[in-house]
């Protein structure tokens, strides 16, 4: 579901121009005053709120206070053409999370308006998460109870009261952001703020204006002064995800933050000193990018303090079902649906998939059963029809397989062995062919993001190269 982006602007133009940019990334509605905006705000759930500062007879800051009194405040941000220091103090102590001068940046503000909604998304998981680690105590109903999972639990309560810097491995979809926010919760840091950053998601050019900061005048449209992700995280915890992503300057930039404890931004020499708990993670092997070159063997160091390796959904198949009953739940309350349940088939089949996108995946597909089924019951005919289709997929299940049949009967020629690899392949073969050759439909289907679906199609151009 998009995020709901409420637009207010006395201004036609301006609203126009902001609805025709951001209206593929968001549910917009766009008002020209406070009236209009409160009555929108109180029949529906507002994610983000951009008001102009003037609105006729009204002040944005009035709006804010109203929306900053409603049960779920939105993330609230400030524009106007009448900027100041004074005015930009102001908007913050009513509880404005930015505030932007006009004439408006559009690669600003669409960066702006990202973090604001992924910073709302990751404050409503570790409210959800804090909930599920006080009445619990611990962390095994939060991610499963498999044996593989125990000496995970294990050391996370041990690392979790340090200071020292962790790197989290595992396949995408393991859930290695919220072992992150399960370190953070459960640490002295807990008070203040958790920040994730998605490194897969930022260029180069965005990178290090993201991670340190940014001086007014540095770059062409850097408008106005802007504090990085670091100093955001002062006191608390940073999580750089897909950390194998950045390139080498950066790399060589974080090096030193880690090794200094300080930051610049952008555009100065002025060093900042940072108190941040860095937790890094990837889905990428790490090792072999420093001997390939790619990827700093001293970073690599630094960040391998402490490491923590997820394993796949698939090595532990005694969660799904656990995981799929809690999904179950969770998506009901979620899309406003009666309690659901599974059928005894719909688990065995839920059990017998490899899951390549792992927990995300499953959750994904949980989703689709609870608003597809049509009574109390989630059947087979309700979840995704890919699950239909699948490959065996469980241990024994597959050395039968593979017992049974030769390499030409899978159809393959006599060089490579049937391997993972080659059930990675085949399963996002059927995705593509799925959607249709829709690339960002086929990795949604995947539980993968689209970046990652694309270094793999890359990997096996030959194979994929009627989708390319």
């Amino acid at each position: 579901m998009l995020p709901l982006l409420l637009i207010v602007d006395d201004e036609k133009s301006t609203r126009d121009a902001l609805r025709l940019a951001l209206e593929d990334d968001y549910e917009v509605y766009a008002v020209a005053d406070g009236k209009s905006a409160r009555a929108l705000m109180d029949s529906e759930p507002v994610d983000i709120l951009l008001t102009d500062l003037r609105l006729g007879g009204e002040s944005g800051m009035a709006l804010i206070d109203y929306a900053q009194g409603l049960p779920q405040p939105p993330t609230c941000i400030m524009m106007t053409a009448y900027g100041s220091a004074d005015t930009a103090a102001e908007a913050r102590r009513h509880g404005a999370y930015y505030f932007l001068t006009k004439p408006l940046n559009l690669d600003e503000v669409e960066l702006l308006l990202r973090r604001a909604a992924h910073t709302r998304s990751l404050e409503a998981s570790n409210r959800e998460l804090t909930t599920r680690l006080q009445p619990t105590g611990g962390l095994d109903r939060m991610l499963g109870d498999s044996p593989q999972m125990q000496p995970i639990f294990n050391r996370i309560r041990q690392v979790a009261p340090t200071t020292a810097t962790v790197l989290i491995e595992g396949e995408t979809g393991t859930g290695k952001e919220l072992v992150a926010r399960a370190i953070h919760s459960l640490s002295p840091r807990s008070k203040a703020r958790f920040v994730a950053v998605n490194c897969a998601a930022l260029s180069p050019q965005l990178m290090e204006s993201e991670l340190f900061g940014h001086e007014k005048g540095s770059f062409t449209g850097a408008m106005q002064r802007r504090i990085g992700r670091f100093e955001e995280a002062d006191g608390g915890t940073i999580f750089l995800d897909e950390i194998g992503e950045i390139d080498i300057p950066t790399q060589v930039k974080l090096l030193r933050v880690l090794a200094e404890r300080s930051i610049e931004r952008v555009g100065s020499n002025e060093p900042i000193a940072v108190n941040v708990r860095v937790v890094a993670a990837t889905n990428r092997n790490l090792e072999e990018m420093v001997r390939q070159g790619t990827f700093r063997q001293d970073l690599y160091q630094r960040l391998n303090v402490i490491s923590l390796h997820l394993p796949p959904l698939r090595e532990r198949a005694g969660d799904v079902v656990l995981m799929a009953h809690a999904f179950v739940q969770e998506l009901c309350r979620e899309n406003n649906k009666a309690p659901k349940s599974l059928t005894r088939p719909a688990l065995d089949l839920l059990r017998s998939y490899a899951w390549p996108g792992n927990v995300r995946q499953l959750r994904t597909a949980i989703e689709h059963g609870v608003v597809m089924s049509s009574g109390g019951e989630i059947t087979p005919d309700d979840l995704p029809e890919y699950l239909l289709v699948s490959l065996p997929s469980t241990p024994q299940s597959t050395h039968q397989m593979i017992q049974s049949h030769t390499r030409t009967d899978f159809g393959l020629d006599s060089s490579p062995c049937f391997n993972l690899e080659y059930v990675e392949r085949q399963t996002i073969l059927r995705a593509l062919e799925y959607t249709g050759g829709n690339k960002s439909a086929a990795a949604g289907l995947l539980g993968i993001n689209r970046r990652t679906l694309q270094r793999k199609m890359a990997e096996a151009r030959e194979i994929f190269s009627r989708f390319l």
